[in-house]
């Protein structure tokens, strides 16, 4: 039997292919169009799922989209009507959409997928994320916990998955939202909504809790059991097109900071605190989950779930034996939910678990290229390479990581989700104390206070980290163990903000935040062996089983999908090697590229 998943429309649409109850394929539609964020009917990610499951559209037994658009509809009138005249603007604005594709969903697909005559189901949008939460997990039986900004009415969800159901028991319904009150404080931090909400969690060190009592004496009534009420008359989201007005403005000491424009202490402050305070609802709201139902294990999605630092705080001092993230928590994660909701919930299919091993396959779902294509690749355009046996790569690569190079590094099937694990990765040396700015400066080409995501081998990451736990995802924070972090001085401990970043806090400096936090990847053979024996290789080198890893992409562009992506992007940039496959890149050996367009311009940045 053959699913397909469908998320689109709002931000990140996606397309999912499971067959027979395996997840054949996955792909986000920004990487084929190179819109980050693509939110527009996932055409091209349809038809990459259809041709990796080796199917065309006529054999799909069922289309699944991931939420019902009349009853969000149904929410946008309701809450135009309840602001009126103040949310005409918006209304405006969002209607056009809606009357001519988003109320035409079922006639779409069919067209979409060449006349599709078979069935169309329409789960929840929260359903869709609590079977991406359970469903891949390894847990027979788990409880669950969905939050984001919001689907149809839902922003909140939780309840228990057990064998091939899951059951959602409670729910906070919009405006009260914990994504939004975040994406509020995004967009007031001067961050793109629903893309830098990563940038003020990585902010959020930097700063003091000052305004925390201020949020929770005036923004949010945060229970005992983490259920909340947020205090409207300080949002304009339900109504207009900014996120935040004059009321916010007053409270938080001026207005929101310009984009691009210089980072002040107020922003690290006002990072820190809602930081904070998402904590607390997260934390508070785990315990509350485990009290009612008891259960061992702790499944997560939604937007809210792609936040590691609460997560890391809810593994170490919530009351759950171990937590599984789904890695696409968010939007595109609801095609993937999507198709397994249907597979086990509404057709029954028997789902086994052995609660240590997920369905997910590493979240190696989306395309891969041959040795040939990329040699095809290469050689049309005159390219040159040294071309190694597939066993010479993991040594070669780990040498040059050592000599402090920084690697363009595409090997295998493309990740499903934000986050890039090791197959299409800028990779470096975590011991260099200069990697981090150098990464972020000349390569990445984004803030400097940005920190940068360990890869460490699955065996050897409680050596490193206080973790004892698997985190393949890239989605806890941990802290460095004691061993390996340097004293500083009285000079360096009295830096305040931005001044602290360039002190060196570890033997792994480059991977180290400035609270001694990582957000960590552990790294294991049976998902990806090359990528685990380069590491392997690098620590026989060097001693040292952890290197840096960040998304192979410049800022405001999506993760690269094809040999052409890498190359563009290496060459752009001042990476010093490529590796694609078995084929290594030196730049300086490189043809400058002719005619190449300004791609600073074509990236919005994020």
């Amino acid at each position: 039997m053959n699913i397909l998943g469908i998320s689109a429309f709002y931000h990140d649409s996606a397309a999912c292919l499971v067959k027979d109850g395996q997840i054949a394929a996955a792909a986000q539609q920004e990487r084929f169009t190179r819109v980050k964020h693509d939110y527009r009917f996932p055409a091209d990610a349809i038809k990459y799922c259809l041709a990796a499951g080796g199917i065309s559209a006529d054999q799909l037994d069922y289309v699944v989209f991931y939420d019902k658009p009349f009853i969000k509809f149904e929410r946008l009138l309701e809450t135009y009507i309840s602001f009126a005249p103040r949310g005409w603007a918006s209304f405006l604005m969002a209607m056009p959409l809606w009357l001519k594709q988003k109320l035409h969903m079922p006639q779409l697909i069919r067209k979409s997928l060449g006349d599709y005559e078979g069935k169309i189901l329409f789960p929840e949008h929260h359903e869709s994320h609590a079977a991406a939460a359970f469903f891949p997990s390894p847990y027979k039986r788990a409880a669950f916990l969905t939050m984001d900004g919001v689907g149809e009415w839902t922003t909140t969800s939780f309840g228990v998955g057990e064998g091939n159901k899951v059951r959602i028991e409670y729910e906070i319904r919009f405006p009260h939202s914990l994504g939004l009150l975040y994406s509020a404080f995004t967009y007031f931090t001067g961050f793109k909504v629903n893309s830098g909400e990563y940038k003020v969690m990585g902010l959020a060190p930097y700063g003091e809790p000052k305004y925390v009592d201020t949020i929770l004496d005036n923004l949010i009534d945060i229970k005992e059991d983490g259920s909340f009420k947020l205090n409207m008359d300080y949002f304009t989201y339900p109504y207009g097109l900014t996120m935040t007005g004059k009321a916010f403005e007053k409270l938080f000491d001026g207005p929101a900071r310009a984009p691009e424009s210089r980072l002040t202490q107020r922003e690290m402050d006002l990072a820190k605190s809602v930081q904070v305070v998402t904590e607390e609802v997260m934390i508070r709201t785990a315990r509350h989950i485990k009290k009612v139902t008891g259960e061992k294990y702790l499944c997560l999605a939604g937007g809210v779930a792609l936040n590691c630092v609460g997560n890391g705080r809810i593994l170490r001092e919530g009351p759950f034996d171990d937590l599984w993230i789904q890695p696409a928590a968010g939007d595109a994660g609801g095609a993937l939910g999507a198709a397994l909701f249907a597979w086990y919930q509404l057709l029954g299919n028997e789902r086994s678990a052995d609660d240590v091993h997920d369905l997910q396959s590493g979240s190696y779902l989306g395309p891969e290229y041959s040795e040939d294509e990329i040699k095809r690749f290469l050689d049309a355009h005159g390219y040159p390479y040294r071309h190694l046996n597939n066993g010479d790569v993991p040594g070669v690569v780990a040498d040059l990581i050592a000599q402090g190079k920084v690697i363009g590094w595409f090997q295998g099937r493309m990740e499903f989700g934000p986050r890039a694990l090791g197959s299409r990765s800028i990779i470096g040396d975590a011991r260099s104390p200069e990697m981090q700015s150098q990464m972020n400066l000349k390569i990445k080409y984004r803030e400097s206070f940005r920190p940068f995501a360990p890869s460490v081998l699955g065996e050897d990451v409680s050596a490193c980290f206080q973790l004892d736990k698997p985190s393949p995802y890239m989605l806890l924070v941990a802290y460095v163990n004691e061993e390996i972090r340097r004293s500083m001085d009285e000079k360096e401990h009295a830096l305040w903000g931005i001044d602290k970043l360039n002190v060196v806090r570890s033997d792994i400096p480059a991977v180290t935040h400035v609270d001694y936090s990582a957000r960590i990847q552990t790294v294991h053979k049976e998902t990806n062996p090359v990528y685990h024996e380069m590491i392997t290789e690098f620590k026989n080198r060097t001693g040292c089983p952890v290197i840096v890893n960040t998304s192979f992409n410049v800022r405001g562009e999506p993760i690269v999908m094809s040999p052409e992506h890498a190359y563009l992007c290496f060459m752009r940039t001042e990476m010093d090697y490529l590796v694609l496959g078995p084929f290594v890149l030196d730049k300086k050996d490189q043809p400058a590229l002719k005619d190449d367009k300004d791609w600073r311009a074509q990236y919005a940045l994020d």
